[in-house]
């Protein structure tokens, strides 16, 4: 009998999906909204800031691309408080109950560091929070004075090297080891520079300074030490200070129990993708859910605030999140505290910054490629059966910035005109994200237009006209219709790191095999969305008018030996016809499928991986990955 939990694991571990319906849009939407204007000159004001403080340039350059990468939030806040390129909070000190319920706890992230800024520079807390160049010099007279605390002198023509405890300082984190993260950041984007256009349309340069920062000074600051991920068990960077909160594994009795399931992976299969999630709640709430023997689990938490990461389930047990268990079987899932729906508001730089720290741990650990291909957005998992294709999930959402990203996991998204975007050649989209503000609907209710902020992704057309409708995706819209630009809507959305197969060229246009059909983006030579690149695709072998895709790549029947149900593999509801061809993401994955539906796992018949001798390819098929069978098709280098 199949288990309440491992049902609930077509549910991802806390987002809950929101329904692909809402307001329409045949005609499609603009390609692109106007990005605003510039604000103050944030060049000159770092300039005039770090002068009057005297605090080394480059350190107050570096402290504010580390918190924000130089963003103004236009007088918004993040979603711990903080304003402007330098992040200055401003929520009340707060408690929160702590895990076990039983007593309250300080939240240090929450500290008032505005109204220290106003205090120190005489400027009104509102100028802080909305003018550029007076948060600049909020952030400036902080680390002077962090510096000074520490009895260390200031002045533009101090030693960088000195300013590592005022730059931990900065953190306001509860122990030093939080501290240490954040100038530990700070002196590696000193040490590689830096420079962006930020998104009020600001140009901004940090030249690269080489320099051995003083770590000991952070042993001065009044914290408690802290716990290194290293002493404490988990499966994380040292630097990152992660905790342990184990996900229980439990007895429901009946027959039932939650909520993950022990493995040996990667003797029991091999882990090929980690997942990026968010959790649709907050931190808290997420961390209860984890604890829930009745719920399902992932294996990370990390909260939005600061980028502190929770693990709690071991990375070779079986985590229910994915909602689809060939892909649970193979992957690590992380969840990430925000809101798929207000995007940028929730994924801070502290987040990014973490979680790719973690990322790239988990990769090397478990030799798992640093590419889109299997470091993978929840919305890529395909559904099981065409019965679950449209209720899977979409998050991490349209404002999670992969090109960014996998720029902090040293991978950057291919983004290099070596060879012409013909037809047969691959290509990989890489739209940036600042600029590229697409027009969402139904953020904050049905028939609303979202906020305008970067986005990415670039919509996908049935014709070459920003006129014309947007692609048909028959697993999210069964009837028929068109795809729309509901947020939650993946369709008609090619999404950063995502790969294709050119079908056609005309003009500014490029058309690629999508879902088994051609779909439009526009990709100007002067300022291209997509690049050409190398790599494998697959064709229908010769004689074939078209070929299943799967969402799942099980052995077959004769695999299974006695006591072990068969299990079907289901075709989707989309087809590669003959002519088509779809990139290749990885030509070595496991047919198999892991047995796990008691919790004794008694062998032989139960926590045993199944292993099949039919091969299957993993694919770019539309926004979501698909398996094919190696029978089915040809294997082949692209154009």
């Amino acid at each position: 009998m199949r288990r309440r939990p491992k049902i609930l694991a077509a549910m991802t571990a806390v987002a809950l999906a929101i329904t692909v319906t809402g307001v329409s849009s045949s005609g499609g939407p603009p390609a692109a909204a106007s990005t605003p204007g510039p604000s103050a000159e944030a060049a000159s004001a770092f300039s005039a800031a770090a002068a009057k403080y005297g605090v080394p340039e480059s350190v107050l350059l570096a402290v504010s691309y580390a918190e924000t990468r130089w963003d103004d939030h236009r007088g918004a806040s993040s979603t711990d408080g903080g304003y402007g390129p330098m992040h200055l909070t401003a929520v009340d000190p707060s408690t929160v109950v702590d895990l076990s319920g039983k007593r309250k706890v300080a939240r240090t992230s929450s500290l008032r560091t505005l109204y220290k800024a106003s205090e120190l520079t005489g400027l009104d807390p509102v100028a802080l929070r909305n003018d550029t160049a007076a948060n600049i010099e909020g952030g400036a007279a902080l680390l002077a004075s962090y510096q000074r605390s520490l009895g260390h002198p200031v002045g533009a023509e101090t030693s960088v090297a000195e300013w590592y405890g005022a730059v931990a300082s900065y953190a306001e984190a509860s122990d030093r080891v939080a501290a240490a993260v954040l100038a530990d950041d700070v002196y590696s984007i000193m040490a590689r520079g830096a420079a962006r256009t930020t998104n009020t349309g600001q140009q901004v340069v940090m030249p690269a300074v080489a320099v051995s920062p003083d770590k000991s000074q952070v042993n001065k600051l009044s914290l408690p030490a802290g716990t290194k991920a290293s002493s404490s068990g988990v499966e994380c960077p040292t630097s990152l200070g992660c905790e342990w909160l184990p996900a229980p594994y439990q007895d429901l009795g009946g027959g039932d129990y939650g909520n993950h399931d022990l493995a040996d992976r990667p003797k029991t299969g091999k882990i090929d993708y980690i997942i990026i999630h968010d959790t649709e709640t907050s931190w808290q709430g997420t961390l209860r859910l984890v604890q829930d023997p009745t719920y399902v689990s992932w294996q990370y938490t990390m909260r939005s605030s600061d980028g502190h990461t929770w693990q709690h389930v071991k990375a070779d047990d079986v985590a229910w999140h994915a909602g689809n268990w060939y892909v649970n079987m193979h992957s690590i899932g992380i969840e990430h505290e925000g809101f798929a729906a207000q995007g940028a508001t929730w994924y801070t730089e502290s987040l990014y910054r973490n979680s790719a720290k973690l990322v790239r741990y988990l990769a090397a650990r478990n030799n798992i490629p640093l590419d889109r291909a299997h470091i993978i957005g929840h919305d890529q998992i395909p559904g099981t059966v065409p019965r679950t294709v449209r209720g899977m999930h979409w998050d991490p959402g349209p404002y999670w910035d992969w090109e960014h990203y996998f720029d902090l996991l040293e991978a950057p998204i291919w983004g290099k005109s070596v060879f012409p975007v013909k037809p047969g050649s691959i290509v990989t989209i890489k739209p940036g994200f600042d600029d590229n503000v697409q027009v969402l609907t139904n953020c904050t209710g049905a028939g609303t237009t979202c906020t305008p902020q970067g986005t990415n992704f670039v919509y996908l057309r049935q014709a070459p006209d920003d006129a014309a409708p947007l692609v048909k995706d028959i697993g999210l819209h069964p009837d028929g219709s068109d795809s729309t630009t509901v947020v939650s809507d993946i369709g008609a959305r090619a999404a950063a790191g995502s790969q294709y197969v050119v079908a056609k060229r005309q003009g500014d246009w490029v058309a690629v095999w999508y879902l088994g059909a051609i779909a439009w983006f526009k990709s100007p030579a002067s300022a291209p969305d997509a690049f050409a690149k190398r790599g494998l695709v697959v064709k229908p072998k010769k004689g074939l008018a078209s070929v299943p895709v799967y969402g799942r790549a099980y052995p077959e029947q004769s695999a299974y030996p006695e006591g072990i149900p068969y299990q079907v593999v289901t075709p989707l509801q989309y087809s590669i016809l003959a002519g088509q061809a779809y990139p290749v993401g990885d030509a070595s994955i496991e047919t198999d499928y892991y047995r796990a539906v008691t919790f004794d796992g008694q062998p032989p018949t139960d926590h045993v991986q199944v292993l099949g001798k039919d091969r299957y390819y993993q694919i770019w098929f539309g926004h979501r990955m698909a398996y094919v069978r190696a029978a089915d098709v040809d294997l082949r280098p692209a154009v």
